[in-house]
């Protein structure tokens, strides 16, 4: 009888992002932008609509509290607190200052807690930014403070400070000697915090480590060792998985007491929510021929789009249908693609989302020979990463690139299960308030609105909707080209190494230098110096996602 449709899985993962377009230009998306971009449209509307009702409601009801009022009279009483302790702390010398963190760390080990240690605590932490960096935070980062120590999710506008926030509640929590972790979007991030904002913790005698990509188990260990450990989300998973894994206590990477005290996760919705299920896999190797991943590469490629399978984009999905399944047979001198002594569908299924689904310079990148995988949220090559049960050796035939050995799935956990391990959690963002629902019900955390130290003049556009991408990029182009004759620095965000080659090209056309910054390895080893110009008068710069999340752009240069 006749065969039903089989399904060709994509990539493990959500959808990829829309475009996201920073400035005037940077608000425009196509319909076929995806998922994720639609949810930054209606955050976007969201927060409009939330500022149009608050005003509504106060012009109608003057005793109305916006959120961020709620949150400023709540943590208002332990704000006077640290500030009335601020003299005090500035007339102490930089050994009474340590002195005083030791004592504090006394305290908590007999049991006091550490609510009633934390208005010396900030003020300590206050006026040692004061002496190391020169920055004193203001009281609403104080408050940002109290929300993060309390278990919630702070939403932080642009500009206000962040980064240095997450210190004190991280200084805090250390006292009790069971270790705390900043967890943020990417490496860059995790050491130059550690390096700039670890700065403080280190001058009143705290431990700080970073973890990143490529260390050895000591160096792991030893980081998650410091009293306070700066990691990405992607290494703390897989470390824990590692650990999972383990043969005997002394191979553990995290703590073996408490490796899940309390996090502060930056950019929290984006891990939490939009990356929430994303799955963390450790894979084993098989010794399966690399003879037929050439030769399934060589029938997909023979095959063809909506004769033999149709391709679902939005779901990354292709279903094979029967013409297909014969075709395959034919080409391959098989009577059966299922035929366990001699397998072949799994190795179409792949070789078809190899062609299909998997685009070059879109979800990996070609370099020195082999296939990388770019994280399609951050923009960032995912340097020892690989899919697993075949798909990377088929994108590898693809390439006409030396085929590695299979993966096989050893141990997985999504982010969503591994932040519901900490005992305590917390983060921060500028977009949070229009996820509170999803955090409340899913880690049972409230989100709370910081209030900004100064009112915002930022103007945030509409959005404009194209029939198709080349008329998007084109008006884009335009768009920047006038920013430029005027000496506006403008910054272009796209989720892709593609997209950002596109609107690099239209720039070129025009006559507009840039600087482009994306996951090719030309371009990475110039991000610190591309960001700490971008914002510069006449200033045109192009990035991926991996300038997106926590990353500071200093205006004027």
């Amino acid at each position: 009888g006749a065969r039903a449709p089989f399904t060709l899985a994509g990539l493990v993962g959500p959808a990829a992002l829309g475009t996201a377009v920073a400035l005037s230009a940077a608000r425009r998306g196509t319909q076929q932008a995806g998922g994720a971009c639609r949810k930054r449209r209606a955050k976007r509307c969201t927060r409009t609509q939330r500022r149009f009702f608050e005003s509504a409601v106060q012009t109608l009801n003057p005793f109305y509290e916006s959120p961020a009022d709620q949150t400023k009279k709540r943590y208002s009483p332990v704000v006077d607190e640290i500030n009335a302790l601020e003299a005090t702390f500035k007339a102490k010398s930089d050994d009474e200052l340590r002195a005083e963190t030791q004592e504090l760390q006394k305290k908590a080990a007999d049991g006091q807690p550490l609510e009633a240690l934390l208005p010396r605590a900030f003020a300590l932490v206050r006026e040692a930014s004061w002496r190391v960096l020169g920055l004193r935070p203001f009281d609403v980062q104080l408050i940002g403070g109290c929300a993060l120590h309390d278990g919630n999710i702070g939403e932080m506008g642009t500009g206000e400070g962040k980064t240095l926030v997450a210190i004190l509640p991280a200084f805090l929590n250390a006292l009790s000697g069971k270790g705390v972790h900043v967890v943020t979007v990417n490496d860059y991030l995790a050491r130059r915090d550690a390096e700039w904002v670890g700065q403080p913790l280190r001058f009143l005698g705290m431990t700080v480590g970073v973890v990143q990509g490529g260390m050895v188990p000591e160096q792991r260990r030893q980081a998650y060792r410091s009293d306070v450990t700066y990691v990405t989300n992607s290494e703390l998973g897989f470390d824990y998985l590692r650990d999972q894994m383990a043969a005997s206590p002394s191979d553990l990477c995290l703590r073996e007491k408490s490796p899940f005290n309390f996090a502060i996760v930056d950019e929290v919705d984006s891990i939490l929510v939009d990356e929430a299920r994303t799955p963390l896999i450790i894979s084993g190797v098989t010794s399966e021929p690399s003879s037929k991943y050439t030769i399934a590469n060589e029938v997909a490629n023979a095959l063809r789009r909506d004769v033999h399978y149709t391709v679902d984009e939005k779901q990354r999905q292709c279903v094979l249908i029967e013409d297909g399944v014969e075709a395959a047979e034919t080409l391959l001198g098989k009577d059966d693609l299922f035929d366990p002594q001699d397998p072949w569908f799994p190795f179409l299924v792949n070789a078809v989302n190899a062609k299909e689904i998997n685009v070059r310079d879109k979800q990996y990148i070609v370099r020195d020979g082999e296939v990388l995988i770019v994280d399609e949220f951050t923009g960032r090559v995912m340097d020892g990463r690989r899919w697993n049960n075949g798909l990377h050796q088929a994108v590898e035939a693809k390439e006409k690139v030396p085929i590695q050995p299979e993966s096989v799935t050893m141990a997985s956990i999504s982010y969503q299960s591994l932040f519901r391990l900490f005992g305590k959690l917390s983060g921060m963002t500028g977009t949070a308030f229009t996820e509170a629902k999803e955090f409340e019900e899913t880690y049972k955390l409230k989100t709370l609105v910081i209030p900004p130290n100064r009112p915002r003049l930022r103007e945030d556009l509409d959005d404009v909707v194209y029939a198709d991408d080349i008329g998007k990029w084109k008006s884009i182009a335009r768009d920047v080209e006038n920013s430029y004759r005027i000496g506006r620095p403008v910054l272009i965000g796209t989720t892709n190494v593609e997209n950002s080659e596109v609107v690099a090209e239209l720039l070129d056309a025009l006559g507009v230098p840039y600087q482009l910054l994306n996951a090719k390895p030309e371009n990475v080893a110039r991000e610190t110096e591309i960001i700490a110009a971008s914002g510069r008068k006449y200033a045109v710069t192009i990035a991926t996602n991996m300038a997106g999340r926590g990353t500071g752009t200093p205006l004027g240069g």
